[in-house]
């Protein structure tokens, strides 16, 4: 995957039937190199009917869009995790402790 797109990520589409639109990633396929977008790509699969679907009918689904033709626009916003931040002082102290370990 030359691009380190992720979920959430804006993109424009550079290439393609849907050059020019900018959507939100709703999932990305490294495997196959194709990203999902949200409202982009859309097509309508005909089901014929069996056990599960007994009236048949049409889903739709979305089509990946290759990675290639996708151009990062803004990337998701970075949610820091809770981190306990430490205190200078609180450092000093652990280095005592072991120093006094150390000279026993």
């Amino acid at each position: 995957m030359a691009q380190n797109l992720k979920i959430n990520d804006k993109v424009l589409v550079i290439s393609g039937s849907h050059k020019g639109t900018e959507a939100k990633i709703a999932k990305v396929d490294p495997k196959a190199g194709k990203a999902y977008l949200e409202g982009v790509g859309l097509v309508e699969r005909h089901l014929r009917k069996s056990y599960l679907n007994p009236a048949g009918g049409k889903k739709t689904v979305h089509l990946g869009i290759d990675l290639s033709n996708l151009k990062l626009v803004e990337g998701a916003k970075f949610v820091k995790s809770s981190v306990k931040k430490v205190d200078k002082e609180d450092k000093k102290a652990k280095k005592a402790k072991k120093a006094k370990k150390g000279a026993k």
